[in-house]
This record gives C-alpha cells, structure tokens and sequence, in this order.
C-alpha cells in the first residue's frame, strides 16, 4: 500500500528512534485507521498480510518486531503535502490463522505516545509555588527523549499559591494530572504529531477556535459538492448553567459566583446560540479559593457549551485534502440554519489499498452562521 497515486504513505516503528520500515511490510500493510478526538487519547489499528514466508511471519514477529510498546509513525503525503497522523506506541496485537492462502493476518492496534504517560502513578509529587501551566510544562518536560515539547497556554485564571498558604501534590499518573488540571481550567491536553516524523507537541489550553478554516466542506451543491451527505443534530439539553458558592474565609459566609463569561476561551461560532436550560450545581467549593472556583466554574460552562454537532465522511482526493482534526472548517449548501464555520472534534482516517476516507463530527454552540459567507 506504499503508492496509492497521488498518495504516498510512510510507515516509521522502532523502540524509541523510529526508521522507515522495509518495503515487504510496506507492501504487507492491508489497511489503517486512525482515530484521533479533541479532549481524548488517539489510537490506532494497522491490518498485515501475515503469509508463512514474509518476512513479518519468519522474522520481524517472533523477534518482538510488533509487540506492545514498539513505536509506530504514520504519515501520509497527498499532493505533495505530508501530514503525520499518528505517532503512538503498539498495545496489542491478534493474529489470525487461516488454512485459505492470503487470508492469514496480524492486526495490531494502538494508542498515542500519551499511553507513555500513563505508566507510572508519581502520588505526592509537591509543586510549591507553581501556577498550573508551569506544573503542565514541567511533567510534559519528563518526555523530551520521545520529540514532545510543551506548548502550554496559561491558565485564564492565575492561580498560583503561596508555599504558606497550600501546596498542591500530583496524584495518579502524568496523564491523569495533566487531564485533570486541563478540566479545571476548561482547557484541553493532548498530542499533536508532526510536522516531522518522531516529534509532536504537547498541548494543553483551550480549543483552537480561532484562524483560518480549512477548505470547506460542500454537501448538496452539485459538482462542487465534496461529501454526498451530512447530518446534523441540535440537543437542547447539551447546555447548562453552572451555579457554584464560595465561602469568605473572613467572614464565614458563602456568596453565590456570577455565570463568567467564556468567549475569551471559546470564541462563538454561532449567530443564535443555545439557551441554558439545566442549572447544575459544581460540587466541593467550600474549600477552594475564589480563583480555584472562578476556573471551574468557567470550564464547567465550556464543557456543555456545544448544543449542535454534525457528521459525516468524505473522500480525501475528491476533498482535496487531509481534514485536521482541532481545527475549525467551514460547511456550505446545508442551508442557514447550519451553513458556517464548525470546530472539528474528530476524524477517523480509513486507508485501505486504493482508497483515503475520512470520517468526522464537528460541534458548535449553536445555529445559523456568525460570517455571511463561508470561504470555499
């Protein structure tokens, strides 16, 4: 599946330095999927033609060549403009025996280079004096060796302790830290592979819903269509309003926190966004500061802040292009009310031999589009 004209993908594993793997398991490789989902893990599942007498059945797998935690790249070249899906580490594989010659195939699936940072639980690591980003870029930082550097935005809220005053500890493992700070300030934490094979960035801050759409997504406009179909839903009850209390240490009584206002984080997409119709009350307040409380009560709004989503699946050559995840795409021919700019939750990649489909969710808070015209 090297040559898939004009697409070329490359395939890269290794233990910790990844090199180009050779052209029999190139040639072996059935199929690829690679999901990758804003606020969660990626992974992946690559499909091998397992004959008795290739090379992946003799040598490369009796010799540990695809067992778990061997290091996978993916990268993919359409038109002449590379673009590195995944870079991750195997977790399981299966392999399935037939009597049928060609049937025979070794499956391995896999997760990002996350999966690394959720090895070790590190309990009472003390971080005195340190606001959130610096405690982000100083885990992120224990994982240089594999190309991750940090690209950490601080939090919207300072909030950085006096050593008299607390001292926060780590609890669980890197990942799980780095997630539950990212919760609190309603940011996100993950990988992004690229733009070279064998480095990625860590990101941790709010979702990137500004900048320059990607091509736009056509659906029931004729020749200029680029998918056949996509669906769209509106929850009413995706929305809540969040009401949390603090207590003034002084004075010992609790005062109620206004709604915070979060388009700095989340700028809107949306002309008519959704109403609020829940109010939830944010649990354990009464011992956290003014600004530990002002932070989650402004992620809480930003996590159920998307009311509208869509769906669908196009085909990478007829697109145009490889559709980013994280990143924002315009969406023409559905009509007002879902015509606009849309951020990009997921995309699942499916490569098989002769074919590069893409299946994607997109999500904003609301409906009819904010810009008059959507840029093709």
């Amino acid at each position: 599946m090297a040559e898939v004209a004009p697409l070329h993908l490359t395939l890269l594993m290794g233990r910790q330095i990844v090199v180009p793997v050779g052209q029999q398991v190139t040639d072996a490789l059935l199929s690829a999927q690679i999901t990758v989902t804003a606020g969660q893990r990626s992974g992946f599942q690559l499909s091998f033609d397992l004959s008795r007498t290739g090379v992946i059945n003799r040598t490369l797998l009796p010799n540990g060549g695809f067992d778990p935690q061997v290091r996978v790249v993916l990268a993919i070249t359409v038109r002449g403009v590379p673009h590195v899906l995944m870079d991750g580490v195997i977790i399981r594989q299966e392999v399935s025996v037939t009597g049928t010659p060609g049937q025979s195939t070794l499956t391995v699936t896999g997760e990002d280079l996350t999966v690394l940072m959720d090895l070790e639980e590190r309990e009472g690591v003390p971080f005195p004096a340190m606001s959130p980003a610096a405690r982000v870029a100083a885990i992120i930082g224990r994982y240089a060796q594999y190309g991750i550097t940090p690209l950490v935005v601080p939090e919207l809220v300072p909030q950085t302790p006096m050593p008299t005053q607390r001292i926060d500890f780590q609890k669980g493992t890197d990942l799980g830290y780095l997630t539950e700070l990212a919760k609190a300030n309603g940011y996100v934490f993950y990988l992004d592979p690229g733009p070279v094979p064998g480095v990625s960035r860590g990101f941790w801050g709010p979702e990137v819903r500004l900048g320059t759409p990607q091509h736009a997504i056509n659906v029931n406009m004729d020749h200029l269509s680029t998918v056949d179909q996509l669906t769209f839903g509106f929850d009413g009850t995706a929305r809540e309003e969040p009401v949390a209390r603090i207590q003034i240490p002084v004075t010992k009584t609790s005062v109620l926190l206004p709604v915070p206002e979060v388009s700095v984080l989340r700028p809107p997409l949306a002309l008519r966004p959704a109403p609020a119709l829940k109010k939830k009350v944010v649990a354990d307040m009464a011992k956290k500061d003014a600004a530990q409380a002002l932070a989650e009560t402004i992620a809480k709004v930003v996590e159920s802040s998307d009311a509208v989503t869509g769906s669908g699946q196009l085909d990478v050559l007829r697109y145009g292009a490889v559709l980013r995840p994280r990143e924002l795409v315009g969406v023409r021919g559905a009509g007002i009310t879902y015509d606009g700019l849309y951020y990009v939750k997921s995309v699942t990649h499916n490569l098989q031999r002769g074919a590069y489909t893409q299946n994607f969710t997109l999500a904003r808070e609301g409906l009819i589009s904010l810009l008059p015209t959507v840029i093709p």
